[in-house]
């Protein structure tokens, strides 16, 4: 049988653009926690907490986030379908026109312009610019499914698709506006209904964007880096479907104690429960492919970031459920509980499978030996205690704030003013800025490490090169 030729070029451009604004992101993130603990960082009007913040959640999410499953869809889209990719001129345009609407994105936010609603905040020419990029990346990918040579669909493809079509469909009716000015518009919805329609986009964006595409990655990598195969494809598609279904519904409890009706916070927040089961069906699976395998948690680099990626995944996904239960969201919410949830899950599940998809693509896109595995070890490390301690900071400073945000005194009244309460985060807010510039000094080893992969590695055997490389 003939052996296709496969496009690495786009996989190359992307992984190393991803890389790019990951680092943005990260040191961005390292500015505003330091900016918490020292206001004097704050530089109006442009570098503030209030214009820097924006940047560091949407290079995080769309520069990074969005640059590797580009470049990782790519990657798995040609393998799994034993074709390449249907228009390599199509992807090449995509990657330039990645880098312009990240670009775009970053200097409008940094000029103030927002809709101020969280993780969608660009205006609506950008907007415009994210629905056309998007819409090609579907078309390619879509179609290269539509002209493939294999038929059995492995899991990975039908994450990709939930992906592809759930994120166009989230996006599309979330930026619905109607617009005032070149960079002004006013929401499409009002009140409640913007309020409710902006957070089932948020979660599930969470759901299509930072769950959908790591499982993907994760049932592909783990066993190309094992050499074993997943336990059970038949687990893996209940899971899928499973988790398709419920994540729909389970926006709304992002909004419980508001004046969104109550039977549709009860559905939301029944379905966050029940969404336990689908995202630890991916755990099980995960865990079940190491059978036998548990020794390469200590011989095997990629296997670290895979399987402790999944761990707070699981995490994630009993701490978020948990969050949703009314009792605990009237106590929890809006204190640093909830960054620490979502960074475990960002710093944690996701960036780490990235981390390790990258790893795994760099050698066989360029033909060279990993140039050093103890600096890979060493960055999995730092990004772990990192995470640890970013997470658990905020963590426990998410209680003391709610315990002093309830304390009551015997006549009713308050027992802490809000800045008495301030005061006692600086402490924490010091151990997340710490926690950061350790995941920051990770990174670094990370881009050096591939650096010098590119430029100084060894030339890998037949058996890592490009040629080999398929699934």
């Amino acid at each position: 049988m003939e052996k296709p030729s496969y496009n690495t070029d786009i996989v190359r451009g992307f992984v190393n653009w991803s890389i790019i604004w990951g680092l943005v992101a990260v040191l961005v993130g390292v500015i505003v926690s330091l900016q918490m603990v020292n206001p004097d960082l704050n530089f109006p009007p442009y570098l503030t907490f209030g214009r820097l913040r924006p940047i560091h959640t949407n290079a995080g999410i769309y520069g990074w986030g969005v640059g590797f499953i580009f470049a990782t869809f790519f990657y798995m889209a040609q393998r799994l379908c034993k074709t390449p990719i249907w228009s390599p001129k199509l992807a090449k345009f995509q990657l330039w026109f990645f880098n312009a609407t990240i670009i775009a994105s970053a200097v409008t936010l940094l000029m103030g312009f927002t809709t101020s609603k969280e993780y969608h905040e660009m205006e609506w020419p950008i907007d415009l610019m994210i629905i056309v990029l998007w819409v090609m990346f579907a078309i390619n990918i879509i179609m290269t499914i539509i002209k493939r040579r294999e038929e059995q669909m492995y899991i990975s493809l039908w994450y990709m698709m939930a992906a592809i079509i759930g994120i166009a469909v989230l996006f599309v009716v979330n930026s619905a506006a109607v617009p005032a000015a070149l960079f002004k518009s006013y929401s499409a919805y009002a009140g409640t209904n913007d309020a409710n329609v902006h957070w089932w986009f948020g979660h599930n964006a969470v759901a299509m964007a930072l769950t959908a595409p790591p499982l993907a990655m994760f049932y592909y990598f783990l066993p190309k880096s094992t050499g074993v195969p997943i336990y059970s494809h038949r687990l893996s598609i209940i899971s899928f479907w499973s988790l398709i279904f419920m994540y729909l519904w389970t926006g709304a409890h992002h909004l419980l104690w508001t004046p969104v009706p109550d039977w549709v916070q009860t559905l939301a927040m029944a379905f966050s429960v029940m969404l336990i089961a689908p995202s630890w069906g991916s755990v099980i699976n995960g865990y079940l492919s190491m059978n036998g395998q548990w020794h390469q948690m200590r011989d095997n680099y990629l296997v670290k970031f895979l399987i402790l990626g999944l761990t707070f995944y699981g995490l994630q996904t009993l701490q978020g459920p948990m969050q949703s239960i009314r009792t605990f969201s009237a106590f929890i919410h809006y204190t640093d509980w909830v960054p620490g949830h979502i960074h475990m899950g960002t710093m944690g599940w996701v960036s780490m499978i990235g981390f390790a998809c990258i790893y795994y693509l760099v050698p066989r896109i360029y033909g060279n030996e990993i140039f050093s595995i103890p600096l890979a070890n060493l960055h999995f490390w730092l990004i772990l205690i990192g995470q640890l301690i970013w997470s658990i900071s905020m963590w426990v400073a998410g209680v003391l704030q709610a315990g002093m945000w309830n304390a009551m005194n015997p006549d009713g009244s308050l027992t802490y003013t809000f800045m008495e309460t301030m005061v006692e985060m600086y402490p924490y807010w010091w151990a997340r800025a710490i926690g950061g510039l350790i995941y920051l000094i990770g990174v670094l080893i990370f881009i050096y490490n591939l650096y010098m992969t590119v430029q100084k590695g060894k030339k890998s055997s037949s058996t890592l090169t490009e040629a080999e490389g398929r699934a």
